[in-house]
């Protein structure tokens, strides 16, 4: 297998669940939408997340119902570009993040992976605050402990994950529930007028700083972030590649965006009209803080219960959000610099880089800005939307990479249609926020002007590039061919140089721990080994107490017996022409074979995996995944004490 540094490697997005979920092609239509619905769930999440809370208060309690029309021409276009994230994932199997830098050239996809990382930060941050904001309701924990607290989602991620795909969708399912359950509540206590809000839906923006809260919340309710995990997510379902069968899931995948995000419309619909049923109708306009929704409920209202539903809620938000943002950076991090890392240390790396700004925020600035760290985060999602709606357009247009299942003329313009609009609102939205920057800086106006006009300028070239790239000149584009081509059945495949005849491995290492099995192993290195010139090393690593301090100078009895051992097994499987040589390391077991497979120059190193799964994996799975990061060998895991499903007996890294 290519190593994971290889540029033109095929690595699955999100390996570890890839095509784990069968969709039964002839049962009955609701097994099949049982097994089909759940990614579309994951991504509409990240609609519902505490940063639309904020918005969507805002909007609420300044301007009653006037923006709710916002909300649905966000959902609407939330919908068709969710289902055209799905329609890429499906048809190429491939992430957006993927795709772009599969499309783009390094000095375009740098820039564009700083972005989506930038989101996903924004993203997190909203996360952050929302969960730290709901333990401070519930429990009095202050701010500034609640945000510290938020780093052990590293760790419940990493145990749910351990779980499977269709587990953490379950989780996700019950929490978007507990957030519906309790506005269901919400609206049923504050009494809304639904004249208003019939009214609501026709467009108008009162002011500038409604439109500043309209951008927002069309960037809290069409999350770039989103585009990227939809796109992974669909691939964790296991279709055939006939016609039909990806018609008949891009049918299944559509109608399950729409219920998904149907759902998020009403959350965010409701945490509005509450806003506009409560505080505007009391004369509130200037509520945006979550903290006050929730002091001024209960007295407005008249329930206790209605204060606790809203906590509820939004720390349920922020659970579930910080589940689909993590995986949302670990597909952008794979996807466009091709780079794997542990998950656990994924997800410190982009909760520390949205821990610290919130600290910052309210140390500084204290405990009441939080609500426009919020609003500011939402803006920031919507100024990057462009650079992951634009390719998306761009890559479901392809026939060369879609086939057949290419999107029509009539699809493209609404989508088109959809970009545009999203770039004119935040072109507007740049412009009235530096004129007001440049007109508030005083002397320090040319600073000023030094750091956001070149910034800008950068942002605008890029733009271009990404929005006109296919209609470049050649010699202008820097464009590598998309790899997408047609096959007999007219969907994708991928063009690669003819295969060669595999060689049979000449330098074997076989890594035995004397745990059971060892016949596996051996086997599976003679099944391999080129039968008249391979050389095959038998390793051990002794870590007796003994040993781990004076090495192999030790003697001890366990290093005698693990030698008479190897030396036994080496006999075992001695065939004409094929050399058996045996050695013996020392210390920590994935260091000492790493060691040895690079003294030896072995092809390939062969170790064995018992099948363990949550914490147990933490400790026995970590010789392997230590491994296989410190050798340029490839790595074959074998599966042992999995004798009734053979077809699942080994895996290459």
């Amino acid at each position: 297998m290519a190593k994971p540094n290889d540029k033109n490697a095929q690595n699955h997005s999100l390996a570890e669940v890839h095509e784990t979920v069968a969709i039964p092609r002839y049962a009955t239509w609701w097994r099949r939408w049982f097994a089909v619905t759940g990614p579309a769930l994951m991504a509409a999440v990240g609609y519902m997340d505490p940063g639309n809370w904020a918005t969507d208060l805002a909007a609420g309690s300044r301007y009653n119902y006037t923006l709710i029309w916002v909300l649905l021409m966000s959902n609407l276009m939330a919908i068709l570009l969710q289902s055209l994230s799905a329609r890429l994932g499906i048809v190429a199997r491939r992430d957006l993040a993927q795709a772009s830098h599969e499309s783009y050239p390094q000095i375009v996809n740098i820039p564009l992976y700083i972005l989506a990382e930038i989101a996903i930060t924004a993203t997190d941050l909203a996360e952050v605050l929302g969960s730290a904001i709901a333990l401070n309701l519930l429990f009095g924990l202050p701010l500034i402990y609640g945000v510290l607290l938020t780093a052990l989602d590293t760790l419940l991620l990493l145990l749910l994950s351990h779980f499977g795909i269709r587990k953490l969708e379950a989780v996700v399912l019950a929490l978007v529930g507990t957030i519906g359950a309790a506005f269901v509540i919400e609206i049923f206590l504050s009494q809304p007028d639904w004249h208003g809000i019939a009214q609501g839906f026709v467009p108008s923006i009162p002011d500038a700083t409604a439109l500043y809260i309209a951008v927002g919340m069309l960037g809290a309710t069409v999350m770039p972030h989103n585009l990227y995990l939809h796109s992974a997510l669909v691939q964790t379902r296991k279709i055939g590649r006939d016609r039909a069968a990806i018609k008949d899931a891009i049918r299944w995948n559509t109608i399950d965006s729409a219920v998904a995000l149907n759902l998020a419309f009403f959350i965010n619909a409701a945490i509005l009209i509450m806003a506009a049923a409560v505080f505007y109708r009391h004369g509130l306009y200037q509520v945006a803080e979550i903290q006050d929704a929730y002091r001024l409920l209960e007295p407005l209202v008249g329930a206790s219960i209605a204060p606790i539903a809203f906590a509820i809620a939004l720390l349920a938000s922020g659970q579930s959000s910080t589940i689909t943002g993590t995986l949302a950076g670990q597909i952008v991090m794979e996807g466009y610099l091709n780079l794997r890392i542990r998950p656990w240390l994924r997800r410190l790396i982009t909760r520390t880089l949205a821990i610290t700004p919130a600290i910052f925020t309210i140390l500084y600035f204290g405990e009441d800005s939080t609500g426009q760290l919020l609003v500011l985060s939402q803006v920031v999602l919507s100024l990057q939307l462009p650079f992951a709606v634009i390719p998306l357009i761009h890559f479901v247009a392809d026939k060369r990479r879609m086939g057949h299942f290419a999107i029509k003329p009539w699809i493209q313009t609404l989508a088109w249609l959809i970009a545009i609009i999203i770039i004119l609102l935040n072109a507007n939205l740049v412009r009235e926020e530096v004129g007001q920057a440049l007109a508030t800086a005083g002397e320090r106006r040319w600073l000023l002007e030094a750091m956001v006009i070149p910034f800008i300028l950068v942002i605008g070239i890029l733009l271009f590039y990404v929005t006109f790239r296919p209609w470049l000149p050649k010699r202008f584009a820097f464009l590598p061919t998309p790899p997408g081509v047609k096959d007999v059945h007219g969907a994708p495949g991928i063009e690669t140089a003819p295969i060669p005849d595999p060689r049979p491995y000449r330098r074997v290492a076989i890594a035995l721990d004397f745990g059971g099995e060892e016949e596996k192993l051996l086997a599976e290195g003679l099944r391999i080994a080129d039968r008249e010139k391979a050389t095959i090393h038998l390793l051990h690593v002794v870590e007796s107490p003994a040993a781990r301090m004076l090495r192999l100078d030790a003697e001890d009895i366990e290093v005698k017996r693990d030698l008479e051992r190897l030396r036994t097994l080496a006999e075992m499987i001695q065939r004409p022409g094929m050399t058996v040589e045996v050695h013996l390391g020392a210390g920590d077991p994935a260091a000492e074979l790493a060691r040895l497979a690079e003294a030896l120059q072995v092809e390939i190193i062969i170790v064995g995996a018992h099948g363990h799964s949550g914490v147990s994996d933490l400790v026995h799975g970590a010789t392997v995944n230590s491994l296989r990061h410190r050798t340029q060998a490839n790595v074959l895991v074998v599966r042992l004490g999995d004798a009734e499903n053979p077809e699942r007996s080994s895996h290459l890294l």
